[in-house]
């Protein structure tokens, strides 16, 4: 009877061990983008780095999202477990109830509260490198591909005009999925793309081909109202100088139903994860704590305990 009563206490003790590892767990769902973007490939790499960072005590549920507007839109409904993607300027237009948000505010988009920047979207216009393209003036009379329906698309549709190039330079009718393939046989003088740096189409075409990527001039910049970007010298095969381009910031959000130490615990986990992604995918290393001034709302407070920890300047709006 004893050794009965001895084995039922161990069990029970035993189960409360485990109920005790189990509620210790943080569970929380990432929602990102598409499952055949970066910015997918993106979310599963924070879901391992969180998870190999806390010894399995922070696990992450990476959603497919068909857009960072959806992202925004469901901030209103879930619940405190919910980390969505998406640039900072769309928060400030789901709050304000503008563009793509007109009548369909809520006061709930007030409580979005910023992590920590990821990835940007940075546009890059790449020509051949025996083109003799060195700057915009000289894509007039190229063929040059843009792609379709993408943010890369739209950009590079916007910039050729706000650069006095529209109508004066030859759409190639090619998905820019084939760019690569199509700058290598000479169908087209160059291409236009938007991701995260350094861009896997960049890379093969710099690899294979010889490409010059063009840098804006911060008069462009101005005109585009984007974000300025530096990409290093020797990001791309054959790139001695830094290129200057533009980009769109993109954070990773939740809301004020997050409890304090979940974001703290997020926040101080992929910034010590940070590194180690980067040395599985190099766009990780485009990303240090300058990119916190593209975070222009407020701030979740449980990360700001962890910036004040690690002594990164913040501002008073994102307090």
């Amino acid at each position: 009877m004893k050794r009965f009563m001895r084995a039922a206490a161990l069990t029970v003790a035993a189960g409360l061990i485990a109920v005790g590892s189990a509620n210790a767990e943080t569970r929380v769902t990432y929602k990102s983008a598409k499952s055949t973007s970066s910015y997918y490939q993106m979310a599963v790499q924070i879901a391992e780095a969180m998870k190999a960072g806390s010894s399995g005590g922070i696990i992450v549920t990476v959603e497919e999202s068909q857009g960072s507007v959806q992202n925004v839109m469901e901030s209103k409904v879930r619940g405190g477990d919910y980390v969505f993607t998406t640039p900072p300027v769309l928060v400030r237009l789901a709050q304000g109830g503008k563009a793509m948000f007109k009548d369909k505010g809520d006061p709930k988009f007030n409580e979005i509260r910023a992590l920590f920047p990821i990835p940007s979207l940075t546009m890059h216009f790449v020509v051949r490198a025996d083109s003799g393209v060195s700057d915009f003036a000289g894509l007039e009379g190229k063929k040059i591909l843009i792609g379709k329906g993408s943010f890369g698309a739209k950009e590079g549709a916007k910039y050729l005009g706000l650069f006095g190039l529209e109508g004066k330079v030859d759409l190639a009718d090619v998905e820019l999925s084939n760019a690569v393939p199509a700058l290598t046989n000479g169908q087209i003088d160059g291409f236009v793309t938007a991701g995260s740096f350094p861009a896997p189409n960049v890379i093969e075409a710099a690899a294979s081909t010889g490409v010059n990527v063009l840098s804006l001039s911060d008069d462009q910049i101005a005109k585009t109202k984007r974000t300025k970007l530096v990409i290093p010298a020797g990001t791309y095969a054959g790139q001695d100088a830094p290129i200057t381009t533009t980009s769109l910031p993109v954070v990773a959000y939740t809301t004020t139903a997050m409890d304090d130490d979940t974001a703290y615990a997020l926040t101080k986990t992929y910034w010590e994860q940070k590194a180690s992604m980067g040395e599985g995918a190099a766009w990780w290393n485009g990303v240090n704590d300058g990119l916190m001034e593209n975070i222009t709302g407020k701030i979740h407070p449980g990360a700001i305990r962890y910036y004040k920890e690690a002594g990164v300047a913040l501002t008073d709006a994102q307090m």
